[in-house]
């Protein structure tokens, strides 16, 4: 009898792949088994170094607080992962049938028992290599907050860290009419923005970025600057980058202190926007013909025609029995890694 697993977090920077109990089948549900899940950089990295505010906080869901007291998740942490894709086993609604591949959101786990009205509309073509489906959830990330850059045709948009995120935001935003500015400060990253449509690429501690999109822009700065790298400097210089009255659009996830973001500088004496951009919402100026489910199905819609390929992003895939230096290579070498993929074939246990 096959054990399905799950990655699971047993304490900061230890990882490791468990068994888990099997789930049955309901009515309304399917069973999939996974291929591939992807490993976010962002979230899943706090995680697997504590600095996620969900291990030392509690979230007070009715007033959307975060408060002081037992924090709303401990060690062990199982479950989590928002990049699958896997091959339906079992079914019990129409829709759906056995061999069918699909992308969703199950966590890091071998197989999970979904229900079908989660993955409508969510079957991967069977043109579209298997491992393309675990961007569906990292491009809508990227074209939310491209949505609320509110890009407009010719306008000069920098896009401050091109790990996965970056690189895919800088591609949307490209389609969608900017003239993309690419900021990190990993060389290798900077030349993939350039064949993901950046018409500029600048070093984030070699260039005086403000200054060169000063220069760039004949003047202007930045019309609309997105930071989606998480780090507070990269977010005061995209603010010091963009002109006056001008949107940042706050897309990374910001962990502890912002230690170098200075709000008493250009953000106060330029008039700036700031906006977040978060995954569980769109902007609600769209939220009538918007929803996430929209931006995901939009991404794989365009990397299903060919407009966007986001496997060169794929520098790893590996073992999902390999978890715990899947996280070490991402935390550690982050110059070497871009999406790293867990390989699920061959994992249960007898």
């Amino acid at each position: 009898m096959r054990v399905p697993k799950v990655v699971q977090f047993c304490a900061p920077r230890s990882v490791g792949l468990v068994d888990e109990p099997g789930a049955p089948l309901a009515s309304g549900q399917v069973r999939v088994r996974t291929l591939y899940s992807g490993i976010s950089a962002g979230t899943e990295l706090t995680a697997y170094r504590g600095s996620n505010p969900y291990l030392s906080k509690q979230w007070d869901a009715e007033r959307r607080l975060f408060v002081d007291g037992t924090p709303s998740f401990g060690y062990p942490v199982a479950g989590w992962g928002y990049q699958e894709v896997g091959v339906v086993t079992a079914t019990t609604v129409p829709d759906l049938e056995v061999g069918q591949r699909v992308w969703g959101i199950w966590g890091h786990r071998s197989e999970a028992v979904v229900d079908a009205a989660k993955l409508a509309g969510q079957v991967l073509p069977d043109s579209v290599p298997p491992v393309a489906g675990v961007f569906a959830r990292l491009g809508a990330i990227a074209l939310n907050a491209v949505l609320d850059a509110d890009i407009h045709l010719g306008e000069d948009v920098a896009v401050f860290g091109q790990g996965v995120l970056g690189l895919l935001t800088t591609r949307l935003a490209a389609l969608n009419g900017a003239r993309v500015i690419a900021v990190d400060a990993i060389p290798r990253r900077l030349a993939l923005a350039a064949e993901q449509g950046a018409v500029l690429t600048l070093h984030a501690l070699e260039d005086a970025v403000a200054e060169r999109i000063a220069d760039h822009t004949h003047g202007r700065g930045a019309d609309t600057c997105i930071e989606i790298s998480g780090s507070a400097k990269a977010l005061h210089e995209a603010i010091r980058s963009v002109g006056v009255a001008g949107r940042v659009v706050a897309s990374g996830f910001y962990q502890g202190d912002a230690v170098g973001l200075r709000l008493g500088e250009e953000f106060h004496h330029n008039r700036v926007r700031l906006v977040a951009s978060q995954i569980g919402g769109v902007n609600p100026e769209l939220s009538q013909r918007w929803s996430v489910e929209r931006l995901q199905r939009t991404f794989m819609e365009l990397v299903a025609a060919g407009t966007l390929d986001p496997l060169p992003l794929v520098s790893h895939v590996m073992c999902a029995s390999d978890v715990a230096k899947a996280f070490s290579e991402i935390d550690e070498r982050p110059a070497e890694t871009l999406q790293v993929v867990l390989d699920f074939a061959g994992v249960e246990g007898e």
